[in-house]
């Protein structure tokens, strides 16, 4: 029996595996989406589509996050981290003035006659409430869910307005730049398991920017929005940041034109902190001085806990335009190679700081808790896998298939899955009472599935099964009582 299908098989051609019936082709709209049923009273077609900024996950799609997620999880637990979770929704007043200029991309829902509600921006400032709220002074935790921003999408490069953030943050009062050494060293571990490409993670002080804005003359009721136009120059060159800040924050050209000057340096760590030490000017400032020796002590953890020189730079125009940073803050970006081999950044992929005032904001007698953590951009690295993907995905774990070979047979199937299932090993089988074996064993290679186990007549009455290896199609008969300590063997 079992030689029969296996020569079938082997007269199979690989485009023949797996094929379907076709069905009649679906009329489609004028964006390729498949359209409605019109209406019995022949109204218009209704577009079948997903909102604006969002998007559905195929079985493949799926199979990809639950790998990256499963990666990103164990670097997390390996530093100790406990997980959490906080409603998809917060009050209103709980986001509002946390987010600087990007408060405008806050979904607000709509008044049911109770709460004032919005969507969550971010899982930080939820963090914060939580620590507040359940008056926790120290805890190591990750948090990974949706969250919202009623931005423009730019669906090929990851950018949505429901996407998954997975954050790690530390709370407590620590000895200076330990936790946040360890933040930079995890955004490094996690890069490099991923294997996405070649990555820079550049990183600043708040208390730097800061302190070059005093020196060049910026109000101090203006920081926070000058901060948020330096933001802006990953994505922009520095004349259109310098319009910004005369035209639309009132800065005079000769101030924006200082801080043009100050912030545009960047490099390896220490030859940043030598070329600052000997700028006069920046080390009698005692904001930007004080700042300087808390990057050098970065630095130098990062050092310690192996952080390599080459995915570090230390980069005085980063400023991480939300509100709540007041410390070192980071971002890392993936680079591409230009002409003559020149890094040119091509996006964000993780980002994070120090905020330790945010937890007071929400404390009734506004006790802070400090805090540092880092967020990693999943649904990029999704997209970047997702494009990068040429090879069959598994959307199963299936370890074992139970076919039959006669009709008849559907209760010995079932017995077998039961004792399977019981013994914890992965099993599936067909849902037609008689199926043809030739299509239980194409199944089998469709899914990728390792092992099949087969019973027929013959081997009912024997008291064995076929134990089938599906790559190789080679095939054994085995005592049925021996089914389960073998495959465990095997699957081990």
């Amino acid at each position: 029996m079992g030689d029969q299908v296996a020569d079938k098989m082997e007269n199979l051609t690989t485009s023949d595996k797996g094929q379907k019936k076709e069905c009649p082709a679906k009329k489609e709209d004028g964006d390729g989406v498949p359209a409605a049923p019109s209406s019995s009273g022949g109204g218009g077609k209704a577009a079948l589509k997903v909102p604006k900024g969002t998007r559905d996950y195929s079985p493949q799609q799926m199979a990809i996050r639950e790998s990256v997620l499963a990666t990103i999880i164990q670097c997390f637990k390996r530093h100790g981290a406990e997980n959490i979770d906080t409603p998809v929704f917060e009050l209103k007043d709980v986001l509002t003035g946390k987010y600087g200029e990007d408060s405008k991309l806050i979904y607000d829902l709509k008044d049911q006659g109770g709460e004032i509600l919005s969507l969550r921006y971010d899982l930080t400032v939820p963090f914060a409430r939580y620590l507040a709220m359940s008056k926790i002074s120290s805890i190591k935790r990750y948090h990974i869910a949706k969250v919202y921003r009623r931005d423009n999408p730019a669906m090929t490069r990851g950018r949505f307005r429901e996407f998954y953030q997975c954050d790690f943050d530390i709370a407590g009062a620590y000895d200076p730049m330990l936790p946040d050494a360890e933040c930079i060293k995890m955004v490094e571990e996690i890069l490099n398991a991923l294997q996405i490409g070649e990555f820079q993670i550049k990183i600043n002080h708040r208390q730097i920017l800061d302190g070059v804005f005093e020196l060049c003359g910026v109000p101090l009721e203006k920081f926070r929005e000058i901060c948020s136009s330096v933001d802006k120059l990953d994505k922009s060159p520095w004349e259109e940041v310098r319009n910004e800040m005369i035209n639309e924050k009132g800065l005079s050209p000769e101030i924006a034109d200082k801080i043009g000057k100050k912030i545009q340096v960047s490099g390896k760590p220490n030859d940043v902190i030598a070329q600052l030490k000997s700028d006069t000017d920046f080390m009698s400032n005692p904001t930007t001085k004080q700042g300087l020796e808390s990057m050098e002590l970065l630095f130098k953890y990062c050092q310690l806990m192996g952080v390599e020189e080459s995915s570090v730079s230390f980069d005085l125009s980063l400023a991480r335009g939300l509100d709540y940073y007041t410390g070192v803050i980071y971002e890392a970006v993936l680079i591409s190679r230009g002409k003559g081999g020149a890094a040119v950044g091509v996006g964000s992929i993780a980002g994070g700081g120090r905020y330790d005032t945010l937890v007071g904001m929400f404390d009734p007698k506004k006790r802070n808790v400090p805090c540092v953590g880092v967020s990693i951009g999943v649904e990029r690295v999704f997209s970047i896998i997702e494009q990068r993907s040429d090879k069959k995905i598994r959307t199963t774990e299936t370890q074992v298939y139970v076919a039959t070979a006669q009709k008849g047979l559907v209760e010995e199937r079932v017995k077998i899955l039961s004792t399977l299932w019981g013994s914890g090993i992965k099993a599936e089988h067909s849902y037609k009472a008689s199926p043809k074996l030739l299509q239980q064993l194409q199944y089998c290679e469709e899914m990728q599935i390792p092992w099949a186990v087969v019973i027929g007549e013959g081997e009912l009455e024997k008291g064995i099964v076929k134990l089938r290896n599906v790559a190789t199609r080679e095939e054994e008969e085995i005592p049925r009582t021996d089914l389960i300590p073998i495959l465990k063997a095997r699957l081990s």
